[in-house]
C-alpha cells in the first residue's frame, strides 16, 4: 500500500488573521467526478496539504472521500470551498455553507471564499457579513474572497472592519495582476493564483520554454515557481499522476532575477476567465 506520508516540504504563508495556508494546493475545478477522489488521494500522498474546491464545482463530496481515504488527520489537510453567486445574501450564504459542510462531512472549513463579487446583484456585503459570523462561531477558520477587485474589498472591509485573509484570482504571466497584488500586500491579504498555468496557454511560450531548458525543468514547473517567488499560493490541477508529482517539485530550485524579469515582460493583461467587474 502507498504511504499517506510524504517527504515533500511545502512552505506555509501567514494570513492576516494569524492562520497559515500552504503555498501549494491541489485544485479540482473541472475535474470529472469519477476522477476527483483518486486525484485528491494521489495529491495528498504526493505531499499536497491544501485542496481547493467550491460548491459550484459539484465535487465537494468526492474531495471529502479522497481526504478520508488518505487517512490524514483533519488538521493535516487545509480545505477551501466557496459560496456561489446564486447564494449571495446573509441567509442564503448561511444555508449554502451548511450544504457545503454536509457534503464535506467536516466540523469546520479551513477557508471559505466568496467565489465572485457579482457586483450587479449588490449583495456581496451581506454575504461577507454572514461569513464573518461563521468565523466568529469557529465554523470557518479563515474567510476570504475570490476574483475581488480593490473596490470590492474596500467595501466589505469598511462595512465590517474585517479584511479578507485571501484573495484568489486569475494570475499567470499573461495576466500578472500587479496593481491587485500590491493592494493585497498592502492589506496583508494572501494572493492565491487560479489558472497559474494559464490553462496551458503559456506552456509553449518561447521565453518560458527557454527558461525551462536552462533550468532542466518543465515549463509548468517554471510557471509555478514564478508564482511562488511572487509570494502567491498556487493551486494547479491535473488527474495524471506524473503531472501531480511534477507540479509539486517546485521548492528545490529558484529562478534568478533575469529569468523573473523575462517572464514579467510577458504580461498582456489578458484574461482567460470572466471579468470580475461584470460577471454575475
Amino acid at each position: 500500500m502507498t504511504s499517506n506520508r510524504s517527504t515533500l516540504q511545502v512552505p506555509n504563508l501567514e494570513c492576516n488573521d494569524g492562520n497559515r495556508i500552504p503555498q501549494l494546493g491541489f485544485g479540482v475545478f473541472e475535474v470529472e467526478l469519477r476522477d476527483t477522489t483518486d486525484a485528491v488521494l494521489r495529491a495528498l500522498r504526493t505531499g499536497y496539504r491544501l485542496v481547493d474546491t467550491a460548491a459550484m464545482y459539484g465535487n465537494e463530496a468526492e474531495v471529502a472521500e479522497g481526504i478520508a481515504r488518505s487517512e490524514l488527520g483533519r488538521d493535516e489537510v487545509f480545505v477551501t470551498t466557496k459560496v456561489w453567486n446564486d447564494d449571495h445574501g446573509r441567509e442564503e450564504t448561511l444555508r449554502a455553507f451548511e450544504r457545503s459542510l454536509e457534503r464535506l462531512s467536516f466540523e469546520w472549513i479551513d477557508l471559505y471564499l466568496i467565489h465572485w463579487p457579482a457586483p450587479a446583484q449588490g449583495r456581496y456585503v451581506e454575504t461577507w457579513q454572514a461569513m464573518c459570523e461563521l468565523k466568529e462561531e469557529g465554523r470557518v477558520r479563515s474567510i476570504g474572497v475570490s476574483n475581488f477587485l480593490p473596490e470590492h474589498i474596500e467595501r466589505i472591509s469598511d462595512a465590517t472592519g474585517v479584511v479578507p485573509a485571501v484573495n484568489q484570482v486569475e494570475l499567470h504571466p499573461r495576466l500578472q495582476q500587479r496593481e491587485l497584488r500590491a493592494f493585497n500586500n498592502e492589506h496583508g491579504i494572501v494572493t492565491e493564483s487560479w489558472s497559474p498555468l494559464g490553462r496551458g496557454t503559456v506552456l509553449d511560450d518561447p521565453v518560458v520554454k527557454a527558461i525551462a531548458a536552462e533550468m532542466g525543468r518543465s515549463p509548468a514547473q517554471v510557471l509555478l515557481r514564478w508564482n511562488v517567488q511572487l509570494g502567491c499560493v498556487v493551486i494547479p490541477r491535473s488527474v495524471r499522476a506524473e503531472r501531480i508529482e511534477e507540479n509539486a517539485r517546485i521548492f528545490d530550485f529558484a529562478l534568478d532575477p533575469g529569468q523573473m524579469a523575462a517572464i514579467e515582460k510577458l504580461d498582456r493583461e489578458q484574461r482567460i476567465g470572466p471579468d470580475p467587474a461584470t460577471f454575475d
